[in-house]
């Protein structure tokens, strides 16, 4: 089980790590800078040479990098998705530093467009920060639904893959808290949606997940995350989910409401639940 925690990259990969091994974890995620925008810190090229050094002696898992919430590719506002397009490439050309990960980025929030106009400026900016040689898979986020949000269900996300021309590059995470809130019932029915979702996107196009709870019951539409096994999604669901065979191999990625000794509680409450 390849699970971890979103941790602060303020001092470091190399201190990420030691982090995460500390809650027995064995990957991580983090921001690539603050979380609502801003110049990304310098990188530290011996402090990447020593985190990849030190994670490939204990085995450490495919790691996670996300976007700002200021991203919005979709915006309304031209400086918005200038914003977003600069920020994705100055990203993409940063994960190459620590090849083969993942990025992941909330597709945006059209504000009154339409949702035609938005997944079309979606493609747009990934069409023109995707490169042939990258090593990174992009991974759109499954979504809640609040607002005028891009993602809310399977189709619109099918929608952006089919706009984008280097293909392979992209992928998706599930959240857990946001599907379920987005109307999907991963509590009673796993099982059928990640059939629909193959039907749809493709089972291959999963690449990592988010494991939260919801504080709000399914079709909230609110995205407000729990702590395990405290929320509406419940226990017996997330030991499905941790055993499901499309699932358990995938990375996965604590987003709960804690700090490191509850996410320490979490990692070991859900190594528990994995069937042998």
């Amino acid at each position: 089980m390849v699970i971890g925690a979103h941790l602060s990259a303020s001092k470091g990969f190399t201190h990420m790590l030691d982090e995460a091994l500390s809650i027995g974890a064995n990957t991580f995620q983090f921001f690539t800078r603050n979380p609502r925008g801003g110049k990304a810190k310098d990188i530290d090229e011996q402090d990447i040479k020593t985190f990849l050094q030190k994670a490939q002696e204990v085995n450490f898992g495919t790691i996670l990098a996300h976007a700002p919430y200021t991203l919005n590719c979709c915006s309304a506002k031209p400086e918005v998705r200038r914003f977003a397009l600069e920020t994705f490439q100055d990203d993409l050309t940063r994960m190459e530093y620590t090849p083969g990960m993942l990025y992941n980025f909330h597709p945006g929030s059209h504000i009154g467009q339409g949702e035609d106009v938005g997944i079309q400026q979606i493609c747009e900016i990934l069409n023109e920060v995707l490169f042939e040689n990258m090593t990174t898979t992009v991974l759109l986020e499954t979504m809640a639904g609040k607002g005028s949000e891009i993602g809310r269900n399977f189709e619109e996300l099918s929608r952006i893959i089919d706009g984008i021309e280097l293909k392979d590059k992209m992928g998706i995470c599930l959240d857990t808290c946001h599907v379920h809130e987005g109307g999907y019932d991963i509590v009673n029915n796993l099982d059928g949606v990640l059939e629909q979702f193959d039907k749809i996107i493709g089972i291959d196009r999963l690449k990592a997940l988010h494991l939260n709870d919801s504080k709000n019951p399914i079709s909230a539409h609110k995205d407000r995350h729990e702590k395990i096994g405290e929320g509406y999604i419940g226990i017996d669901a997330f030991e499905r989910i941790v055993n499901n065979k499309y699932l358990k191999n995938l990375p996965m990625f604590l987003e709960t409401p804690n700090e490191l000794d509850g996410y320490a509680r979490e990692i070991t409450l859900l190594r528990g639940l994995v069937k042998e």
